[in-house]
């Protein structure tokens, strides 16, 4: 288990640095240049050079992106061109925010989509069934950025229930991740359906009821555990998915994190804080891969990590 850990924990070097590279060179690509937006395009030129010879700009792409990657292996991330402060502390300081986001809808879509899910499996082909999989299609074909809006304007406008915007109690975290997980409860409502029912007629399922034992053990204890690994599969990689999908959410609802920042910064042109953030999100991915393979392992003493 330490070897593949470790494999695994060298294996990111190479994958971060590839996702670093492509990043720096399409943002470089956006139309638009960081200096007319720093000072303003009425700027004298020679003020404009003096800046662009500051942050390098003035050199080819190539001389640029070796200044990148030599402060990236001193774990430099650089300095913002609007704040002009270094983006590793501002990074850390929205981080924990989007974590806290992507958690919290990872937890309210698996509330809603393991019990959901179990239900249409136990209940297959009943009017339960159809109506789990007509609501999980529902979800999966509501994009964040109608189903935020929607939900601020009826729970927050209409009902006055929720706050609209920003981070502090529970009560703004509810819309956000609600939105957030909105399509992951869909997609693992289906996953959890379908792995149960390819273990709910087993022999050692059918062993267990021959037992005696309850139902809902059966179901739960003996099925559900064997089923998960696919539904861990899905979660794993949704977890991606929705460290994506937080750029719109924050957006929609002011939430201090690290999507709004990037959205933020590519309207400035703020290179090294969308290189940064990018960059953090990757990593975070290839965290959670790892964990997920970890959690095989524990959930099936069967497979063997090496």
């Amino acid at each position: 288990m330490f070897h593949y850990i470790l494999r695994r924990l060298m294996l990111m070097i190479p994958i971060l640095l590839g996702v670093s590279t492509l990043v720096f060179f399409i943002i470089h690509l956006v139309p638009g240049d960081p200096v007319d937006i720093l000072l303003g395009e009425t700027a004298l030129d020679v003020n404009k050079q003096v800046l662009r010879q500051a942050l390098h700009l003035d050199k080819p792409i190539f001389v640029q992106y070796g200044y990148y990657v030599w402060n990236l292996i001193h774990g430099d991330l650089g300095t913002s061109l609007v704040t002009n402060k270094p983006v590793l502390p501002t990074i850390l300081s929205r981080y924990p925010a989007t974590l806290q986001l992507s958690i919290a809808a990872m937890i309210i879509a698996m509330l809603i989509a393991l019990p959901l899910g179990v239900l249409a499996a136990v209940k297959k082909y009943s009017i339960v069934d159809n109506v789990s999989m007509f609501v999980s299609l529902l979800g999966v074909s509501m994009p964040n950025f109608w189903l935020g809006p929607l939900l601020i304007i009826f729970f927050s406008i209409h009902l006055d229930w929720l706050p609209v915007s920003g981070r502090g109690t529970i009560s703004h975290m509810i819309l956000p991740s609600v939105t957030l997980g909105a399509a992951l409860a869909s997609i693992l409502t289906r996953m959890t359906r379908s792995s149960l029912l390819e273990v709910i007629t087993n022999d050692y399922v059918r062993t267990a009821r021959a037992k005696g034992m309850r139902e809902s053990r059966v179901i739960f204890k003996h099925a559900l555990m064997n089923a998960l690994i696919p539904i861990i599969t899905v979660l794993g990689l949704q977890f991606g998915v929705l460290l994506a999908g937080s750029i719109i959410t924050e957006s929609i609802f002011s939430w201090p994190g690290i999507g709004r920042e990037i959205v933020q910064a590519l309207q400035r042109r703020d290179y090294p804080m969308v290189q940064g953030c990018v960059l953090f999100i990757s990593f975070t991915y290839v965290v959670v891969n790892l964990l997920t393979d970890i959690m095989y392992s524990i959930i099936d003493p069967r497979i063997r990590l090496g």
